[in-house]
């Protein structure tokens, strides 16, 4: 009997069905009311258990920018927050833009063996937005690239994103799109609009991520190819993704926690822990983006986890870098602002951050607890409270904007691949091997 086998008792599913889960040899066996079972028992203590949360968007730096956050500690810091499943963006150094470097990455992830890393490959060379990065070298390497984005960068040049969409059409590929028009956003600090008229900072209009949206949308159409939209942050860019659905058009659509949560007049403190791009939007566009991820037309939600050392972060806020961290605590932001406010319920959150993206990815074993595949699922237990201290967070990296915050539902237990990788809240220590 493997240290994979045993028996999860005392849980509950997200839509209050009492169940025990039997694993063996890392896949689950059986999922009943009640089951006699010879293994170890682990007592769930009555908590909800979730599939494994999967991240289509994630920076990990590695390789490159380990100062930051290394392949180890992004996969450490996942499992805290119930994550089995990582996609990790291409803004390495070297790009992530040839087989050789995702294949790296997916090694690395092999490696730390705490959580699947996907790499996600450049669309352009070096992100440069000039001529595309060997695309389909990427699909056929080891690392089966199926994801492809500049992530921090737009592809802006409507025809190179035009071949782009046409060329992973050939193996199934989606191409995942930073919509910010970057003529719209020469200098851009902040939301454009009342609060950065007032604080006198370079505005960032929402025309530059809606046009851009439009565009794709429309290309998408055109050439009958998948387009995910990263980070939406805008009431209008809601309105085209649902008009897009309406339309029968392969359009997808992501939103992070911190633009369900935080407003750009956050941005009176000048910290720059608050500086993010996209930008923190407006009251109106947040309301926006959760009436849209209530009802489906934002496919799901992604951390857009993006660690900066302190001295990038640390400092004037014309200088400052942009990003926040949110593997730790994304789950707990979600269900703050939607099952606590009432607009989702755990079964549809669980549809939101674990079997949708999984189905856009095309993770398998990830996404559902199912008979038969691995064991990757996630204890939480929605009635805990829990202060956020970005002293103790696992990342390299502690920028995140909710310190001090006191948020709702606890990460118990994490398994990852019937490996029990977070007893209690605490790591470990063991990894798939």
């Amino acid at each position: 009997m493997s240290n994979s086998d045993f028996l999860l008792n005392n849980v509950l599913m997200s839509d209050g069905a009492s169940v025990e889960i039997e694993v063996r040899e890392h896949r689950i066996a059986r999922i009943s009311s009640a089951l006699d079972s010879d293994l170890t028992a682990i007592d769930g203590r009555g908590a909800m258990v979730l599939p494994g949360l999967v991240d289509l968007h994630t920076h990990l730096r590695e390789p490159g920018k380990e100062n930051s956050e290394t392949v180890l500690s992004g996969s450490q810091a996942a499992i805290k927050g119930g994550y089995t499943a990582l996609s990790a963006m291409a803004n390495t150094s070297p790009v992530a833009d040839t087989a050789g470097v995702v294949e790296q990455v997916a090694r690395l992830g092999k490696e730390a063996g705490l959580c699947d890393v996907f790499p996600i490959g450049a669309v352009t060379v070096g992100l440069k937005g000039e001529s595309l990065a060997e695309l389909s070298a990427m699909a056929q390497s080891a690392a089966q690239v199926r994801i492809f984005s500049d992530d921090g960068h737009c592809i802006s040049d409507p025809l190179l994103m035009r071949r782009a969409l046409e060329y992973v059409k050939a193996f199934g590929g989606v191409i995942a799109q930073h919509a910010q028009d970057p003529l719209l956003t020469v200098g851009s600090q902040m939301n454009e609009g009342i609060v950065s008229s007032r604080l006198g900072l370079k505005g960032w209009p929402s025309v530059a991520e809606e046009s851009i949206i439009a565009r794709d949308i429309l290309m998408a159409h055109y050439v009958q190819s998948r387009l995910h939209i990263c980070h939406l942050t805008t009431k209008g860019g809601v309105e085209l993704v649902r008009w897009a659905k309406s339309q029968g058009i392969a359009v997808t659509a992501e939103v992070t926690p911190h633009h369900l949560m935080l407003t750009d007049d956050l941005a009176e403190s000048y910290d720059p822990v608050y500086k993010v791009n996209p930008p923190l939007r407006t009251a109106v566009d947040v309301q926006a983006l959760r009436e849209g991820l209530a009802d489906g037309t934002i496919d799901i939600v992604a951390t857009d986890h993006a660690p900066h050392p302190a001295e990038d972060k640390d400092c004037e806020w014309s200088a400052a870098a942009f990003g926040m961290i949110g593997l730790e605590t994304a789950l707990s932001i979600v269900a703050k602002a939607m099952i606590e406010t009432g607009l989702m319920d755990w079964t549809t959150l669980a549809q939101r951050m674990s079997t949708t993206p999984a189905a856009i990815g095309g993770y398998e074993d990830h996404g559902a607890i199912t008979v038969g595949n691995f064991a990757n699922f996630v204890v939480v237990d929605p009635s805990a409270t829990w202060k956020v201290d970005r002293t103790n967070l696992l990342s390299r990296s502690s920028n995140t904007p909710f310190h001090d915050f006191t948020l709702p539902a606890s990460v118990v237990h994490t398994f990852f691949r019937g490996v029990h990788v977070l007893k209690d809240s605490q790591l470990t220590g063991l990894k798939y091997e």
